[in-house]
């Protein structure tokens, strides 16, 4: 019994830390958020505004959706340009549960999603996998 566990037992073990390193350090589709600001502590975005409807550019890099968080305003109509600039990423479409939103996002092409927030809180979009790489809009 004791040479089961020095032969399979150990090596396995071994193995399964090994890949749960890799995959807390590797970022692949995920992203950690490492180096971001808190959630609480949104960037600082240009108010752009075009009829009276706010207009943010996000971008989607190897980093994820970009700026994440953004703060908008319940019941303000808000057009996202969204612009995929790499391939590396799976984040190839915006999905926004509530919302019906679903968009394909092709390679460096600016992409327009209009919608209005509903409630107030913390409304988190992403990728069709589950939202493994995802960006946040802090409603107020």
């Amino acid at each position: 019994m004791r040479q089961f566990f020095s032969r399979i037992i150990k090596p396995l073990l071994a193995l399964v830390a090994t890949a749960v390193m890799l995959a807390a350090t590797q970022q692949g589709c995920t992203k950690d958020g490492g180096g971001k600001a808190p959630e609480s502590a949104a960037p600082s975005v240009p108010e752009k505004r075009e009829g009276g409807v706010r207009v943010v550019e996000l971008s989607v890099t190897e980093k994820g959706y970009e700026p994440s968080p953004v703060t908008l305003k319940k019941g303000e109509p808000v057009k996202l340009v969204v612009t995929r600039k790499t391939d590396q990423t799976c984040a190839t479409e915006v999905v926004m549960d509530g919302y019906d939103i679903n968009t394909p996002l092709p390679l460096n092409q600016p992409v327009e999603i209009t919608f209005t927030p509903k409630e107030s809180g913390k409304l988190v979009y992403g990728c069709a996998m589950g939202k493994m790489i995802s960006g946040v809009f802090m409603v107020d």
